[in-house]
């Protein structure tokens, strides 16, 4: 017995030296058994290479058998785990075929990537996902920035206005270097900076009927931060006719809302529930009343969570609720809102 052992040993110690295939030696090491085994049933009982060989051919063929059922009992084993791995296959969804991540990626957006509702597929998510932004002032700021930071791969933005210094108090996403530049432009600069991983596109121009429509084709998301309310209605009806969920916020002095507005999924639309625009002097601009430097931080970075929750498809995206913050009292409350009956923009959409 300790003749063929050292034999074996000596063979799987040589295979793997000469870099042999695990097969080819198992193979050599039933060559040996079989050698062994013919000595102990051919040869006569008193045959010193019997002898030596062990003596007793009844022992060779218990220690075959053995082998043979352990053999056995692990292709059994595969079989199975096989046959259990081609079901779970069969049963998953077929997955989207996302755009790899780079090593560098992969660093850059691990706390993302660590986290469960994430992970990797949620950040390739995110990479391959087109989001709208209109207006680069209060609200579109942080929402640009986030929305870069967080790795979403192409990214729109369009306005029609110049960096001016009373911007600079809120609108974290220009510098004073950028003074008199268009503020897509320097939102771009900015953005590009922070993360060379995503695609910029500034459209410099007003949003104009004519071209909301083609605008939108190219994006998955929009998000609304414009302060001026024939904009507002004219982004919300091209995102209903387009089936793209809005992102909306707005501002006050100190307080602050944010709703998704997607009938497209059940839920209403801006006009359901502004129908008209407010009166003149009801809802003062920021120039006309003012506005808390960090309050459109606040309401700008809730329009960006929204719009990751949207794309990874994760947690309970604001449809069909207001999210209204006062930041003088610190206090936030949320209305249910729904559906207007004979809505102008989305009354014909079912749901």
């Amino acid at each position: 017995m300790m003749l063929f052992l050292f034999l074996c040993g000596g063979v799987w110690l040589l295979g793997r030296f000469m870099n042999a295939p695990t097969s080819a030696r198992w193979q050599m090491i039933g060559l040996i058994y079989v050698a062994f085994l013919a000595i102990n049933v051919a040869l006569p009982p008193n045959n010193p290479l019997r002898i030596a060989t062990g003596g007793d051919g009844k022992l060779w063929l218990v220690m075959g058998g053995l082998a043979a059922a352990a053999y056995g009992y692990r292709r059994v084993l595969g079989k199975i785990r096989e046959q259990a791995l081609s079901q779970e296959a069969e049963r998953a969804p077929a997955p989207a075929a996302p755009s790899a991540l780079g090593d560098s990626e992969v660093d850059r957006y691990a706390r993302h990537i660590f986290l469960r509702e994430i992970g990797g597929t949620g950040q390739r998510q995110l990479k391959q996902a087109r989001v709208l932004v209109v207006g680069a002032g209060g609200l579109g700021s942080p929402a640009l920035q986030y929305l870069a930071a967080a790795g979403v791969g192409t990214i729109g933005v369009i306005d029609h206005d110049v960096v001016d210094n009373s911007n600079l108090q809120r609108q974290v996403i220009h510098r004073d270097e950028m003074l008199g530049k268009p503020k897509v432009f320097s939102a771009q600069a900015a953005m590009e900076a922070q993360n060379p991983y995503v695609t910029v596109r500034p459209y410099n121009r007003p949003v104009a009927a004519e071209m909301v429509d083609g605008l939108l084709q190219d994006y998955d998301i929009v998000l609304d931060g414009c302060d001026d309310p024939a904009t507002r209605y004219l982004v919300n009806r091209a995102c209903v006719d387009a089936g793209k969920p809005l992102v909306s916020g707005a501002l006050s002095q100190w307080e602050g809302q944010i709703s998704v507005f997607d009938p497209a999924n059940g839920a209403p639309c801006y006009r359901c529930l502004f129908p008209e625009p407010a009166a003149p002097g009801l809802a003062p601009s920021c120039a006309e009343g003012g506005v808390l430097s960090a309050l459109p931080g606040v309401i700008g970075t809730m329009m960006a969570v929204e719009t990751i929750k949207l794309i990874v498809g994760v947690g309970a995206p604001l449809r069909g609720e207001m999210l209204i913050y006062d930041a003088l009292w610190g206090e936030t409350r949320k209305i249910a809102i729904s559906r207007r009956e004979g809505c102008v923009d989305c009354g014909h959409i079912q749901g």
